[in-house]
């Protein structure tokens, strides 16, 4: 096992942090400063963003019909919608849209601003689209299927009946969230929908709208005059700095006011500080390592669970991570319903060589592994190398952006890479199926899910993930899901590693800001400096 560099020990954090107090270089008094790894950013237009930090943005500047109930997240509560129902037959689902809410553009917000946002999601077909179009809609009948029938009064119909809750939590991920038509047809451009504009700036109804987004660089939002939630900051400034040590000078320089991606070591001399605060929470980020199905080598299962047996999981964790990520080796986060404890793999190389030589390749072979530059990313894809040396797999790391990195990923070009997930919405279907469904491998696929991204295909899991969305009984929809994750150890192309938890840490004037915790937004809005 490989153990962290020397840079980042307590020895060298400590001095750095009796520093910090003997006096603040301020930042913008009405300004929140945020260092943060933001180059996973590749779009800010929600119907197409599925990364983290593009989602927190559009968290903070759209809204959605329903969410998830903050202080009781297995409740759903309306945002936009005042209220719904649900057709007998479970088929249509009417919402009945609260009146007299504006657009950051001073529009007000109606039916057809809600119709439209859902179906300009599944014209446009990016990434996200796959949550909504698995109930029956595309291109073609979405007009049927999503509409507003009067003023304030939004109708979907889905093609076979699901359990509303799952439903519901679907039009509450990120792909949901609420544009302003107008808006956005005025900056569409050669039948677009307004894609290109949207990349880069906003039209939505939440507490902050996008002042500018320069790839890599920074991220700048300006309060929303119009929101129903007031924001006390003027100003959210995402500044990406890539390194967590030059998050950490910087925070102690007064040059940022919170610092998201800062290491165990120096969480720890943070935490024994008082010129700092810290705000933590369990997250539902997962990391995986993956194995494309097109690659010979990984495609024989004895290789896939070799490579289980070879990762020294808990000597990861407990090196580089020991804050920051828990052990897990299941697709449903901790936390959430169907979530197992399970942890079937452990490193042993014995096992592991033994496998590798039933599937013929006891010599080993060459493999690539695309990873994120950024800590602890870059030691943790190390770690990995040093345990498939072991067995003979002899690895070279490719270390990217973390878009570089995704934008390979999802054209499959990759052959294996390290990468995180989380949930879209509050269900553990955000999981099962991505991981397991892939009905159609072809390019054109419409759901390019992350097995279809692996280029694996097990019809038994597809069809089992996609039954339990359809299953009323809570227990038994929970016990389907426990069965399916085991069977995903053994047969599939991902090692689960990790669980990651979130942290805040903040010069001590910053109030009125905490961390979320899983599938849920953190919110900037309440964040002031005293």
């Amino acid at each position: 096992m490989i153990s962290r560099r020397a840079l980042m020990t307590v020895a060298s954090a400590t001095p750095f942090f009796s520093l910090a107090g003997e006096g603040w270089a301020d930042t913008p008094k009405d300004t929140l400063v945020i260092g943060k790894q933001i180059d996973d950013i590749i779009s800010l237009d929600p119907a197409e963003a599925f990364e983290f930090s593009g989602g927190e943005v559009d968290g903070n500047c759209y809204e959605r019909l329903v969410v998830p109930n903050p202080a009781k997240p297995s409740e759903i509560i309306g945002e936009l919608a005042e209220s719904w129902t649900v057709s007998p037959d479970g088929l249509t689902f009417t919402f009945t849209m609260k009146t007299g809410l504006k657009f950051a553009s001073g529009n007000p917000i109606t039916a057809e601003d809600a119709a439209f946002s859902l179906q300009r999601m599944i014209k446009l077909n990016k990434s996200p689209a796959f949550i909504i179009n698995q109930f029956g809609a595309n291109k073609d009948n979405v007009g049927d299927m999503i509409k507003a029938t009067g003023p304030n009064t939004l109708v979907f119909r889905i093609a076979e009946k699901m359990a509303p809750t799952f439903v519901l939590y679907c039009m509450s991920a990120n792909c949901g969230s609420i544009v302003d038509k107008a808006v956005v047809l005025k900056n569409e451009v050669a039948g677009d929908l307004g894609s290109a504009w949207m990349k880069t700036n906003s039209a939505g109804s939440g507490p902050f709208t996008v002042r500018s987004w320069k790839a890599s660089e920074s991220v700048i939002l300006d309060a929303n005059p119009n929101s129903t939630i007031k924001a006390k900051p003027r100003r959210i400034f995402y500044k990406h700095i890539a390194d967590p040590s030059a998050q950490q000078l910087q925070l102690q320089q007064g040059d940022i006011d919170m610092a998201r991606d800062l290491l165990p070591d120096q969480l720890k001399a943070a935490q024994s500080n008082p010129a700092f605060k810290l705000s933590s929470a369990p997250q539902s980020y997962i990391m995986y390592l993956c194995l494309n199905q097109n690659v010979p080598n990984l495609a024989k299962p004895q290789v896939r669970q070799a490579i289980k047996w070879a990762i020294d999981y808990d000597g990861i964790q407990q090196n580089i991570v020991p804050t920051t990520y828990d052990v897990q080796q299941s697709f449903v986060p901790k936390g959430m319903m169907g979530a197992i404890a399970d942890r079937p793999f452990k490193k042993d190389i014995a096992k592991a060589k033994a496998l590798m030589a039933e599937a013929g390749l006891s010599g080993g072979f060459e493999l690539v592994i695309d990873h994120y530059n950024a800590q602890p990313g870059a030691d943790i894809a190390q770690a990995i190398q040093a345990n498939l040396a072991e067995i003979g797999i002899k690895v070279t790391l490719q270390a990217g952006e973390q878009r570089q990195v995704i934008t390979r990923y999802r054209a499959r070009t990759h052959q294996s890479a390290i990468l995180s997930w989380g949930i879209d919405y509050f269900d553990p279907n955000t999981n099962a199926e991505t991981f397991c469904v892939n009905i159609d491998n072809a390019d054109t696929a419409r759901n390019k899910t992350l097995a279809w991204r692996n280029s694996w295909q097990d019809v038994d899991l597809s069809n089992r993930a996609i039954a339990a969305v359809k299953e009323s009984d809570a227990k038994v929809r929970e016990e389907m899901y426990a069965s399916m994750q085991r069977d995903h150890h053994m047969r599939s192309p991902f090692a689960l590693l990790l669980q990651a938890t979130g942290w805040a840490v903040m010069r001590k004037n910053v109030e009125g800001f905490h961390l979320a915790g899983l599938g849920l937004r953190t919110a900037f809005d309440q964040a002031v400096k005293i």
